[in-house]
């Protein structure tokens, strides 16, 4: 079923248009982080009347990317003729679907709390995942490799395997040190619960005031957003899968690190501001030996 005639799922000559402007105007938003210091999510959320509860705005935002994406590979083959993918095709489509599945739909709620998300940053977040489920989803199911011969000629077996290998390495280590983020949750509400029952017993029901840590674990010793920079990783290997030559693959990797990179960094800062440049010692924010 046809959604938007020549849009969704788009015509090649489209396709090339939504491509073009994705790989343009992701990377100057995320650039306007470096000057615009507000960013209405995580630790930095403030209150305000266009926020979404931080479970519900989060599975918004993360689900039209893979969503797109097997909407995509179910519907575009048929209007080019083609009648069966190569493999590589579909553990490429496989592995976006695994990773989104955990990202939308098991990350947000087995998070043992979520700031809000203001609106904004979720409207934007929802563009990046229908730009970039659109163009993998396009390439994959059509407008990129679509036989064997020519993955053998984009992707030799042992690249795409070794890619393959570096993206679940990525997986695992942005799933480890996520863990560790969640304990320190953990951990910080069960001592809020705890204060709070000892003062509803003194002094009747007051707010107990939040206390962060620094996580130690993993990577956590060396930089202060490892699970960005593992991300990194996994579509880094994605790409060399993909083949140099893929496109999409490459634009959405580099599209991540403009968004995440500038809220590393300003992360960094939110740190030492709040623990002093001595406590979060000479950490990275993300990138070994830059930021």
């Amino acid at each position: 079923m046809v959604l938007v005639e020549g849009w969704m799922p788009p015509t090649r000559e489209n396709y090339e248009k939504i491509l073009f402007i994705w790989k343009l105007l992701y990377p100057a938003i995320g650039s306007a982080q470096f000057i615009i210091k507000w960013y209405g999510m995580g630790k930095t959320s403030k209150p305000s009347r266009f926020n979404l509860p931080g479970r519900l705005g989060w599975f918004l935002m993360e689900v039209p990317g893979f969503a797109t994406l097997l909407y995509i590979m179910k519907t575009l083959p048929k209007m080019h003729g083609i009648d069966d993918l190569p493999w590589q095709n579909r553990v490429l489509a496989g592995l976006f679907v695994i990773h989104y599945s955990y990202r939308a739909v098991i990350f947000p709620f087995i998070q043992p709390s979520m700031a809000p998300i203001h609106i904004l940053v979720s409207s934007m977040a929802i563009g990046f995942q229908l730009f970039n489920g659109t163009c993998i989803g396009s390439y994959l199911a059509a407008y990129g490799p679509v036989t064997e011969a020519a993955w053998a000629a984009q992707s030799p077996l042992p690249q795409f395997v070794g890619g393959i290998a570096l993206f679940y390495v990525g997986l695992a280590s942005n799933y480890f040190h996520d863990e560790e983020l969640r304990d320190i949750r953990r951990r910080e509400n069960h001592r809020q619960e705890r204060l709070k029952a000892q003062s509803q017993n003194v002094n009747g029901s007051r707010e107990v005031e939040r206390h962060y840590q620094i996580p130690r674990a993993g990577l956590f010793k060396y930089m202060l957003f490892p699970h960005y920079f593992c991300e990194w990783v996994e579509w880094f290997g994605y790409w060399m899968a993909a083949g140099w030559v893929c496109v999409p693959a490459r634009t959405f990797l580099v599209n991540e690190i403009f968004t995440m990179l500038p809220r590393a960094i300003n992360g960094k800062r939110w740190y030492i501001e709040k623990f002093g440049e001595e406590k979060v010692g000479k950490k990275w924010a993300v990138i070994p030996g830059i930021w």
